[in-house]
């Protein structure tokens, strides 16, 4: 019997934002992780340079595989040795290379709720348990020491994600190293999604890398590199395992595009223009910030880092999907639906996306604010109808 998955909701909406769009309609996109940058310019170049002397190819660049290693030794004193990164189609390929390297069908993987769809999904698609902690504003919707040592029996494995998606959360270095003891006394294997690390607004989030040489490092050049359509990433392994890594990347996905592998060793050296993209996110992190209140959404979960508000709107509705369908349709301001992210509660959140441009970000705000101020109203003149997207 083959494993039944739940569709990803935000892609609907998506989809039907882009059927407004091609009706004439302003759609502003902040459904999705999307960084509405570009690849660094000096990146760009490169793929145009050796568009015209590289045949291209099936490759694993090793230049590009040394880059990663010292980037990890500067950036948190990790040890790492080039064998030990592989290359990768994206993160999204390299979490289900973690979990196949680590789990066997029917093993018990922590994740946390709410969380990235996928995690749950791909758990799912291979013939897995997810164990979905309820995290909420006690614990910074994150995974806790705590909460681990709690669990009897103990899981095979936890997914941790900081920053977070949808929250944006990050776990602060001393919980983090007590996650990690928790897990080693416990056999509790560690898969460490740290797709979003380079975009935070405070304390720079701490690689696992740096606490567990046993753990699995999913990352790629989508969010910070502002790379996702050329697909590309990578999964850090312990030596131990490095050989079925490598058969798995071989068989199941061959390797990354070569253009791509090109244009991201030069990517990490484009820091000044890199760090530019998170100067755009902090001014719309701030300026959101600064309007939800004022809307009725006070409830947000703290957005430490990645690019994204996580926002209570329960008192506005029980369905998150139809809410955001319609507040599409109203204001040409797409969204996620909270379901995707929190099969339980997330009937009554919302996410939205700031990755957009800082006018983007003035022009949402500016249609916002009448629609929510007129939802409020509705809602406290029919308190029984909340329900009614």
């Amino acid at each position: 019997m083959t494993a039944q998955l739940e569709p990803f909701h935000a892609i609907s909406v998506s989809v039907l934002a882009h059927r407004l769009k091609a009706e004439g309609r302003d759609v502003i996109h902040m459904e999705f992780g999307q960084p509405s940058t570009g690849a660094p310019a000096a990146a760009i170049a490169e793929a145009h340079r050796v568009l015209d002397v590289d045949p291209m190819g099936y490759w694993q660049s090793d230049a590009l595989k040394a880059r990663i290693v010292r980037h990890y030794a500067e950036t948190c004193g990790a040890t790492i040795a080039p064998e030990q990164v592989i290359l990768t189609n994206g993160a999204s390929p390299a979490l289900v290379m973690a979990l196949s390297l680590l789990f066997d069908p029917g093993a018990r993987v922590a994740i946390a709720r709410p969380g990235y769809v996928a995690y749950r999904n791909n758990l799912r698609a291979l013939f897995m348990e997810p164990v979905e902690l309820p995290c909420g504003p006690a614990e910074r919707y994150q995974i806790t020491a705590a909460a681990l040592e709690a669990m009897k029996p103990a899981p095979h494995g936890v997914i941790l994600a900081s920053p977070a998606n949808p929250t944006g959360t990050v776990i602060a270095p001393d919980e983090l190293a007590r996650i990690v003891a928790v897990c080693q006394r416990r056999g509790i294997r560690i898969i460490s999604d740290e797709i979003y690390h380079g975009i935070t607004y405070g304390e720079a989030a701490l690689s696992v890398a740096a606490l567990d040489d046993q753990a699995l490092i999913v990352n790629s050049f989508s969010k910070y590199f502002s790379m996702s359509g050329w697909r590309l990433g990578w999964l850090v392994v312990p030596p131990a395992l490095v050989g079925q890594a490598v058969a798995r990347m071989g068989n199941l996905f061959l390797t990354p595009p070569s253009l791509a592998q090109h244009a991201g060793l030069v990517a990490f050296d484009c820091r000044d223009e890199l760090e530019g993209h998170v100067a755009t996110y902090a001014r719309n992190r701030d300026l959101l910030l600064a309007a939800l209140p004022g809307m009725g959404l006070a409830k947000i979960a703290p957005p430490d880092g990645a690019f994204y508000i996580w926002a209570d709107i329960g008192h506005l509705t029980d369905d998150s999907l139809a809410f955001c369908e319609q507040l599409l349709r109203d204001t040409g301001v797409c969204t996620a639906p909270g379901i995707d992210f929190d099969p339980v509660e997330g009937n009554r959140f919302f996410r939205m996306s700031f990755a957009v441009s800082t006018p983007l970000v003035e022009e949402a705000i500016r249609r916002l604010t009448p629609w929510f101020a007129a939802r409020a109203a509705s809602a406290a003149a029919h308190p029984a109808a909340t329900g009614a997207a």
